[in-house]
């Protein structure tokens, strides 16, 4: 991504940047201290947004973290918490409402990155199903299995029935990798495929199955499995 290189007088911080070069042009350690706004006692804005991306590594690290790691941190309390867990809601917010306006295919990653958002973060595996209609739209999404930290068990004709209820014409699959490698086992590819036959018994298409582990997507639909 384009940064400019500019060299900063003292007096400029990061909203006047962002309002002169736009949110690009901002670093991880320059956006996150816009949305903390404040320091803490002993340490400005900026030095905060830079001990926090330090400490745990990354910003996803961060947005990800639970609200333990988060206050047990000098001068981070609930209020910290509570602007950091907002930044990722609403992230997650603009993908939902994108996705219920426009075709998925037409904007795969919006697709991917809402799906990352969603499941990145969970500790067990989790099934979810996006429900489309006859424009690939997403009509609604459904976390329709839950299991341990290695496996979930899934039911296709569950799916199916649901996808009945809401007139949904297309799915699709998601589930998340807790080990955090996203590489689809032979046991997906499998129960990818009797999802697909029991929903053919319907003509309800699989459009696509996404793997989520380790802050990557492995897309079925890529791989030509589908």
């Amino acid at each position: 991504m384009k940064r400019h290189n500019k060299i900063w007088s003292s007096g400029t911080g990061p909203r006047e940047k962002l309002i002169e070069f736009g949110a690009s042009s901002l670093s991880d350690c320059e956006l996150l201290a816009i949305f903390l706004h404040t320091g803490v006692q002993g340490m400005n804005v900026m030095a905060l947004a830079e001990s926090l991306v330090e400490h745990f590594g990354s910003i996803y690290e961060i947005l990800r973290a639970d609200y333990a790691s988060i206050v047990g941190l000098h001068g981070m309390g609930a209020a910290k918490y509570a602007q950091l867990s907002a930044v990722t809601e609403l992230t997650q917010r603009r993908y939902a409402g994108q996705l219920a306006c426009e075709n998925v295919l037409l904007n795969p990653a919006i697709t991917r990155q809402y799906l990352q958002n969603m499941l990145s973060h969970r500790e067990r595996e989790v099934f979810l199903v996006l429900f489309l209609d006859n424009q690939h739209r997403v009509i609604r999404h459904e976390e329709m299995f839950a299991g341990t930290i290695s496996s979930v068990e899934i039911h296709p004709r569950e799916i199916v029935r649901e996808a009945m209820k809401v007139n949904a014409t297309a799915l699709i699959l998601a589930h998340n990798h807790p080990s955090g490698k996203a590489e689809p086992s032979f046991a997906d590819r499998r129960v990818t495929e009797q999802i697909i036959k029991t929903c053919q018994l319907l003509d309800i298409r699989v459009l696509d199955h996404f793997v989520v582990g380790g802050g990557e997507t492995v897309s079925f639909a890529e791989r030509g499995w589908l």
